[in-house]
């Protein structure tokens, strides 16, 4: 049993040096600093979002000791991700773990780097689900849970398998007291977007909308029992231009059901900005199909 304890904590320091290798310091904020992780060779930093407090005089604390500065490339406040460039600097990434090998019950270990050294803290992965929208609206591919221990600093930092591989990014900032991890594959996407546009580009049309019941004939045509009514329209938005007005109810959008403003958000993907596509939509009691152009989220 000894032997295997011993063998053990090996392998989680071990995993702790690979993976802190590519962990740096973040600080852009006023007080304490936060964490980040390379994530590629050329100077290119993910951290989280509500670190960065400021923009300017951006500071990156090294493995190695030396504190550089960095720029801001963009940042995403819907999946709370943001995207950081240093010169000069070259940097470890980190190998990525494969999604579908992480489970409930799997050790995994937080790293932070909030001073010069890295710091860890081990727990499990206690939760994982679907995929799911965040309350700013951002598309997160999985639902990722841990138990450890965020201590202040760590926001920003990798989630690390016990291989030393990374899971994700660490956040305490999307759900209110909970930590989640935001998986690679939504990392990816977000970070190839703010590289190319400096932002996320998602659709807008410019409406609040809330559930409402169906007409009994209507719920049975198109086999949903709810619609989304719309309870404002935004002046000078695609929804105005396009003539939808307080009272109307969405059926289906861009030919898919809209039963709950999920249903809305995921359908106004950044891929269709720009496009026009066909809306039904109850209004004055009649059904009748209007044409929306989505707009860009401000």
């Amino acid at each position: 049993m000894a032997n295997t304890l011993l063998d053990l904590s090996n392998e989680l320091a071990e995993s702790v040096s690979t993976a802190g290798n590519a962990v740096v310091r973040v600080e852009a904020r006023r007080r304490l600093p936060a964490s980040g992780f390379a994530w590629s060779h050329d100077g290119v930093i993910v951290t989280a979002h509500h670190v960065i407090e400021h923009e300017d005089n951006i500071r990156i604390g090294l493995p190695g000791g030396d504190a550089v500065p960095a720029t801001l490339v963009g940042r995403d406040p819907a999946t709370d991700l943001a995207v950081l460039r240093v010169q000069g600097a070259s940097l470890p990434s980190p190998t990525w773990a494969e999604p579908e090998s992480v489970r409930v019950g799997h050790l995994v270990l937080a790293l932070g780097r909030p001073g010069k050294s890295v710091l860890a803290t081990l727990g499990i992965v206690s939760a994982l689900g679907e995929s799911w929208r965040t309350p700013a609206g951002g598309q997160v591919h999985r639902y990722l849970q841990p138990d450890v221990a965020m201590y202040p600093g760590f926001s920003g930092g990798p989630l690390v398998a016990a291989t030393g591989q990374v899971i994700g990014l660490n956040t305490t900032a999307l759900l209110r007291g909970a930590t989640v991890t935001i998986p690679a594959p939504t990392i990816r996407r977000v970070v190839e977007a703010l590289l190319a546009y400096g932002k996320v580009k998602r659709g807008h049309l410019g409406v609040a909308v809330q559930p409402a019941r169906l007409p009994a004939a209507i719920a049975k045509q198109f086999r949903q029992e709810t619609g989304l009514l719309v309870t404002s329209v935004e002046p000078g938005s695609p929804a105005e231009r396009a003539a939808l007005v307080l009272g109307d109810t969405l059926v289906t959008f861009a030919g898919e059901p809209v039963r709950y403003p999920d249903d809305l958000l995921a359908l106004l993907s950044g891929d269709r900005v720009g496009t026009t596509v066909p809306v039904q939509v109850l209004h004055g009691g009649r059904l009748q199909e209007v044409k929306v152009t989505i707009g860009e989220r401000p």
